[in-house]
């Protein structure tokens, strides 16, 4: 990573230009790509490591692009771009969780957020915990042996409740550090 300031790198990540010559990145809208010959296309959907793109919800260059530029501005390796901010909540819990596990969340969530935790969670058997955002103090003692996650929105959906982060990333550590 070149020692630019956070706030420009964004700018200066851009996709290649094509050769229309476009001074800003172009979008590529199209659910699928070409190939030179029905031999590529086998390669490319044979062998997921070929950096090529497939179809677009597993890969196109706008969405990479975006991607690219958020990792860089946080700081990040990599990041995972949804078409929804649901789709990423789930992906997260996903990805995280696994049947048998506990995952503390704040009880100022979206509705759907919600309905994830209290509908569909205990159907794989992952259990959930509220805590009150006006009292992170509570997150301690609904620890258990089996949790995984602490989820939070701030401001939180609809009521704009907000949350000391740095304050709950001192809890996590705490808690980590006992495990």
């Amino acid at each position: 990573m070149s020692e630019r300031k956070p706030q420009t790198r964004a700018v200066r990540i851009q996709t290649k230009r094509t050769d229309e010559k476009e001074h800003s990145t172009p979008l590529f809208l199209t659910s699928s790509f070409t190939y030179d010959s029905a031999a590529d296309m086998a390669a490319a959907f044979a062998d997921d490591s070929l950096d090529v793109n497939i179809y677009t919800r597993f890969s196109n260059p706008t969405v990479d692009e975006f991607i690219e530029k958020i990792a860089s501005l946080e700081g990040a390796e990599d990041g995972v771009a949804t078409g929804t901010g649901m789709a990423a909540v789930f992906a997260t819990f996903m990805t995280f969780l696994s049947k048998g596990d506990h995952i503390i969340s704040a009880s100022a969530v979206f509705g759907s957020t919600h309905t994830i935790l209290t509908k569909y969670m205990p159907k794989w058997g992952i259990e959930y915990s509220y805590f009150n955002m006006s009292n992170p103090g509570q997150i301690t003692d609904l620890i258990r042996p089996n949790t995984k996650m602490l989820y939070v929105e701030t401001p939180s959906n609809p009521g704009l409740d907000i949350i000391d982060i740095e304050a709950l990333s001192a809890i996590c550590k705490k808690i980590i550090s006992c495990w």
